[in-house]
């Protein structure tokens, strides 16, 4: 099967060649349509995880994942061949990953059915940013009339996440450039949005003088986000920080590791298919961008900067995709990588 993969430390990430995975016992098949590009991704492709997670190579690259199951592997009962699953690759080293036709995950963790009405693509790009959103929100549990800001909102996981913590009736405050960014941002839910290329202290003070209940670290200097919360506050940071980075301050942090288990990936599903107001607004496919020969290789999508994502039509366009995002990361933030060289976008 065709696969995107990391060969080596000493090399460059490339299109290959590889076996087809078969489903071990307790195992599924599934043969991708959709998967999107994190930064994880990006760390895993530039040696950052070296020493801290195994890399059996070549590792295939791609966490999130959607499209239907191919295959059974013995004890498996939880689906049937031909059902539709979206989820996230969970596995203790790296190896296996969605950028390639097949993958086999176990069916226990990280995967679920995909319901009626919500679109492959959206699907495969909902799980890891959907899963670090939620549990994030979850960790500050903001409550109606509290506020609650949010550094690195106009992100994948931060465009979630805004519009999770509003649907509370938490009054948000978000980060992001002043112009369409910002706009993109308060459309989600926010409140108030506060631009981090100035004083950020000095903005979020004029809307709270007392401070904020409840602060979501994405982005951004962690220990400024923490002065601004009030005694006792509470502090959700994805990138790893913890009480112990925030000098003795009189908050509540916790450290947030994305935990995609079936019961978050079914709620954030449901959602999406709602599609109501107070409910999650997901990607979708909007406009065709064309190589100079004219070959249709990239679609950008997304309703704005945040969520703005890349539909390949052929898996030999990933490796065209990964470079524009390697080099491009603040302007594209996820990729879908479809099997099979489907038309995807007419």
């Amino acid at each position: 099967m065709r696969a995107f993969v990391l060969p080596d430390f000493e090399r460059l990430p490339t299109l290959a060649d590889i076996p087809t995975p078969e489903a071990g016992p307790g195992e599924v098949l599934v043969r991708v349509r959709a998967s999107s590009l994190n930064g994880f991704d990006l760390s895993v492709a530039a040696d950052r995880l070296r020493g801290m997670m195994e890399y059996r190579f070549p590792v295939v690259l791609g966490k999130d994942f959607a499209g239907t199951v191919a295959a059974v592997g013995a004890d498996a009962t939880r689906f049937a061949v031909g059902d539709p699953v979206f989820g996230v690759v969970m596995k203790p080293e790296l190896g296996d990953g969605a950028f390639s036709e097949y993958l086999a995950v176990a069916e226990g963790y990280g995967i679920t059915r995909m319901p009626e009405g919500l679109d492959v693509h959206q699907a495969g790009a909902l799980g890891l940013a959907g899963a670090a959103a939620w549990d994030s929100v979850e960790a500050v549990a903001p409550a109606a009339g509290e506020a609650i800001l949010i550094s690195g909102a106009s992100g994948g996981v931060g465009a979630i996440a805004v519009q999770l913590a509003a649907a509370r009736g938490a009054t948000v405050i978000g980060t992001a450039k002043p112009g369409e960014e910002s706009a993109f941002v308060r459309d989600l839910g926010a409140g108030h949005v506060v631009d981090y290329t100035d004083d950020l202290a000095k903005q979020v003070r004029a809307i709270r003088p007392g401070g904020v209940e409840a602060v979501i670290h994405l982005a951004g200097d962690a220990p400024q986000l923490a002065d601004l919360l009030v005694p006792g506050g509470r502090f959700a940071s994805t990138l790893g920080v913890g009480s112990d980075q925030l000098g003795g301050r009189d908050v509540r942090a916790t450290a947030v590791m994305a935990n995609p288990e079936a019961a978050t990936l079914d709620r954030l599903a449901a959602d999406v298919v709602a599609g109501t107001r107070g409910k999650l607004a997901a990607p979708s496919p909007s406009r065709m961008r064309t190589r100079e020969d004219s070959m249709p290789v990239l679609a950008i999508v997304g309703a704005g900067p945040g969520m703005g994502l890349a539909i390949a039509k052929t898996p030999d366009a990933i490796a065209l995709l990964y470079w524009e995002l390697h080099t491009q990361r603040d302007k594209i933030e996820k990729v879908f990588t479809p099997s099979g060289g489907e038309q995807l976008i007419s």
